[in-house]
């Protein structure tokens, strides 16, 4: 019968004193501290509160990725409708329907997978590990040019208020915000969130000015507007034929692809947001597809009812605020003037913002792929501040990297950016239809025909325009993305495999090792606190640490006359969840140190343990 183990007695917690003096901290940590801030208290029971992001916050952190692709997404659907801009009323209600669409089948995937991970997680679970590793990857790829073509996008727009001269400027600018949004989010997540919250705010009034005061005005014209669309369509009809319209109007929306990136951040980030968390994200959904579908289909219909034409070196959203308000005076004032200015500033400070949701959703993206031993678990590990310090990193200095090579293009940047987009879309819809096909799921939930429709249908519309944009831009860039996608999924294969290795060998060593035939100790074995003891760090109790056991005591025979284990229960992104998480980390840790210390009293030899919590196992 399995004896109960010894109680380890009260010297296994470390008896009270005075704290050891502190080394003093070298220039680098100084600098360190004052840049990102000091480290976070992780046995603080508020934290995830504090940490936590409610709905509008996450809206903003998360959400301004979507709302912001309203400055380039239109703007190239309509430039792609030619001279049959009639159209732009038809693509404007396509744009909004389709917003709402793939909104509402993720809504399905918050509501399933309600702990974040979105589509990798998705297609990992419900498609298979390789179909999860492409999503993956696409994602990651994704979420590297969600932060160089919101910086780029920005960078254009504010340029556009200046003449051309200045415009050799506008790449060491990208540069630059790029690693102040990086050095921002080592600081943390909600920090760098406050300090944004007032340009997307400014954002949300002058835009709501200009599409109100561009579609307002034309209010009485509406009949004119239907008697040109009518015109319009009964002209190309005789001369082009339905199906070559039809394929013209298809065309044009498909490559407007860029307007639905970043619907899916808030799935991805599900984990950050405040309990109830599903709630919380389906909230930050709604406030999200509202605003984009709001914002991007009014655009288009401002851009159909005031003229607007493109004008090299500026964007079409500034020619659009010009005509609106650009004349407008108060008294001497001139207030139309000021108004472009900060709408267009809003705008460009805007898509700085929105590369918050690459550097929010990216690193979470690599920890779950570390977790499943795609990317180096060092993917998953936290800083003291609690960010996924290495994460953003990566993040920061691969989009740096991307907007050098494509020396800051957006037109570039919006064709690689969309298809990765659309891969990890088609997935997670494919994925989801497989899930509501499942008798045990139909069981399970009576209305499922509702969701299985509008996983169907998203599927259909995200792979039509996957397929479109491949064929139309393949040679404009769209196989640079396949190349790169296609070579992180062979880096990830590789490192599988090598963990699977190394994880193959741990195991037949645990089963050697964990089978020792060790009795209990017939007593009470004390510290001997004078003689010699070994220190021994271990993680979990497995053959590894046994084997360091033995290893120390075979080669120094009968010289330490104690030993103790050590163990830091480590907390990273996945037990980084709430507070009964970390609560289970500390219980585990401690169930593994008690099995070692009765293991080396079974042996023979006096034992005590130690623990801490924390966020590395031993830090420099």
């Amino acid at each position: 019968m399995e004896q109960p183990a010894p109680d380890p007695g009260p010297s296994s917690v470390p008896p009270p004193g005075p704290e050891a003096p502190q080394p003093p901290k070298t220039r680098w940590q100084r600098f360190k501290r004052m840049l990102l801030g000091g480290p976070k208290d992780i046995q603080d029971p508020q934290l995830f509160h504090a940490l936590s992001l409610a709905a509008f916050l996450a809206w903003v952190g998360l959400g301004a990725d979507g709302l912001s692709s309203s400055s380039y997404g239109p703007e190239e659907a309509f430039k792609n409708l030619g001279q049959h801009q009639y159209l732009a009323i038809f693509l404007a209600l396509a744009t909004a329907v389709t917003v709402f669409v793939i909104s509402a089948a993720y809504d399905k995937i918050i509501e399933h997978f309600p702990f974040g991970g979105g589509g990798y997680i998705v297609a990992s679970r419900l498609l298979g590990p390789n179909a999860g590793v492409v999503s993956g990857a696409a994602l990651l790829i994704d979420y590297v040019l969600t932060c160089t073509t919101s910086v780029a996008a920005g960078g254009e727009a504010i340029f556009s208020n200046f003449p051309p001269e200045w415009h050799s400027w506008k790449l060491p600018v990208e540069l630059v915000a790029i690693a102040l949004l990086t050095i921002l989010n080592l600081r943390g997540v909600k920090e760098s969130i406050r300090v944004l919250l007032p340009i997307f705010v400014t954002f949300l009034v002058t835009h709501v000015i200009l599409i109100g005061g561009s579609v307002g005005f034309h209010l009485g014209r509406a009949d004119d507007v239907a008697r040109q669309v009518g015109t319009g369509l009964s002209h190309d009809l005789g001369t082009m034929g339905f199906f070559a319209l039809a394929l013209l109007f298809l065309r044009a929306y498909s490559l407007g692809a860029g307007t639905y990136t970043g619907i899916e951040a808030v799935s991805n980030g599900l984990s950050i947001m405040r309990e109830p968390r599903v709630l919380t994200g389906k909230r930050t959904m709604v406030y999200m597809s509202t605003s984009l579908a709001i914002t991007a289909g009014g655009i288009i219909l401002a851009y159909l009812l005031m003229g607007v034409s493109p004008v090299a070196g500026k964007t079409m959203n500034y020619t659009l605020a010009e005509m609106l308000a650009g004349g407008v005076h108060l008294g001497p004032l001139p207030l139309g003037h000021w108004y472009v200015v900060v709408t267009i500033a809003s705008e460009a400070l805007l898509l700085f913002v929105a590369a918050q949701a690459g550097f929010i959703a990216g690193p979470r993206v690599m920890a779950n792929l570390a977790h499943d031993s795609f990317l180096p678990h060092r993917f998953s590990a936290l800083s003291d501040r609690l960010t996924m310090q290495n994460g953003v990193l990566l993040m920061g200095g691969a989009s740096f990297l991307m907007l050098l090579y494509t020396r800051g293009s957006v037109d570039a940047l919006v064709v690689m950016y969309a298809i990765n987009v659309f891969v990890t879309f088609s997935l997670s819809q494919l994925g989801m239809i497989k899930y509501w096909r499942r008798k045990e799921t139909r069981a399970r939930h009576r209305q499922w025909r509702q969701p299985m429709v509008i996983a169907v249908v998203c599927f259909v519309l995200c792979a039509f325009i996957l397929v479109v944009n491949l064929f139309e831009k393949f040679t404009e860039g769209a196989w640079l993305t396949v190349v790169i996608t296609g070579a992180v999924v062979a880096v990830c294969l590789l490192i599988k495999r090598h963990y699977n290795g190394v994880f193959g060998r741990l195991k037949r060593l645990d089963q050697i090792l964990t089978a020792l035939p060790v009795g209990p100790p017939t007593k009470v074995l004390e510290i001997q606190k004078k003689k010699p003891t070994a220190v021994l760090l271990v993680g979990s109790f497995s053959g590894l640490g046994i084997h360091s056991l033995l290893t120390v005591m075979k080669l120094f025979p009968r010289y330490f006359a104690n030993v103790v284990f050590m163990s830091v229960g480590v907390i990273d992104s996945a037990t980084f969840q709430g507070v009964e998480e970390v609560d289970q980390v500390r219980e585990q840790t401690e169930e593994a140190l008690l099995k070692y210390v009765d293991l080396a009293r079974g042996m023979g030899i006096p034992a005590d343990y130690r623990m801490a919590m924390g966020t590395e196992a031993i830090t420099g």
